[in-house]
């Protein structure tokens, strides 16, 4: 017989932001409700979480979460009262009270499949990271978010060894593509280290954040790291796009082949 957390895999969207980059598209609507090849942003998510094995989504939200509780009454919801003044780790803490069983995290504007949610998934580390392999070439068309803004990573076998945004170019095996897998005992690190970390460092500069609220999720994992936690990974050779500008968004019309 199952236990019930091994059948069940959570799936946490993290989507309270605005988009403001997005904008005319986000005027009006969240950003994952921005259309690629006919299809939201959402949508495909949703399509790659649950063809990977997520059998519930749980999706927390800010701006216009409105819209997305009427279009998709089957999630579970969130609300990130205050997405104006903070940042992903933050806002993926709004879901915390669900973070009880092993779960994956997605970030909202993004492209990826089921591959790499299911290499997840059936990943035996409790702590592991979505990485794009074909980076570089992601990067080659995008003029408005050059390569030194990507959460590179370096894995070395089957470890991840760094998570940051400066390692050098020629020096990254990969980009973070956004979405993490959580063990339960991985998520129980996790959540003991979040309050840890934000009793220290609230009101103050955390890493490369010029406050604790506007930290994102590759912050907590590099500290985590030098901590000497353990991440593992799963590998996409460039079945992942961002959605980041309107030139993402008009690339990724014709370049985005799941």
């Amino acid at each position: 017989m199952l236990r019930h957390s091994q059948h069940v895999m959570r799936a946490i969207i993290i989507g309270a932001g605005r988009g403001s980059r997005l904008m005319p598209t986000t005027e009006d609507a969240p950003k994952c409700f921005a259309e690629i090849q006919g299809k939201r942003i959402l949508d495909w998510t949703v399509e790659a979480l649950r063809g990977g094995g997520c059998t519930e989504i749980v999706f927390i939200g800010g701006y216009r979460i409105d819209s997305v509780k009427r279009d998709y009454p089957d999630f579970i919801f969130r609300e990130n009262r205050d997405w104006p003044d903070n940042n992903i780790l933050v806002s993926l803490m709004c879901a915390e009270d669900l973070m009880d069983r092993p779960f994956v995290t997605s970030y909202s504007d993004i492209l990826f499949t089921k591959d790499v949610v299911r290499g997840l998934v059936e990943s035996k580390d409790e702590l592991a990271l979505g990485v794009d392999t074909d980076w570089r070439e992601h990067y080659k068309p995008r003029t408005q978010h050059p390569p030194h803004d990507a959460e590179k990573v370096i894995t070395r076998g089957d470890r991840v060894e760094r998570v940051y945004r400066t390692i050098p170019y020629d020096e990254a095996t990969g980009e973070f593509i956004g979405v993490a897998k959580f063990g339960a005992e991985g998520a129980a690190r996790f959540r003991d280290f979040y309050h840890r970390r934000k009793a220290e460092f609230w009101d103050r500069p955390y890493r490369e954040a010029a406050i604790f609220q506007k930290a994102y999720l590759i912050h907590m994992f590099q500290d985590m790291i030098e901590q000497g936690m353990s991440f593992g990974h799963a590998d996409t050779p460039g079945k992942y796009r961002e959605i980041d500008t309107q030139e993402d968004m008009n690339l990724a019309q014709t370049l985005w082949k799941p």
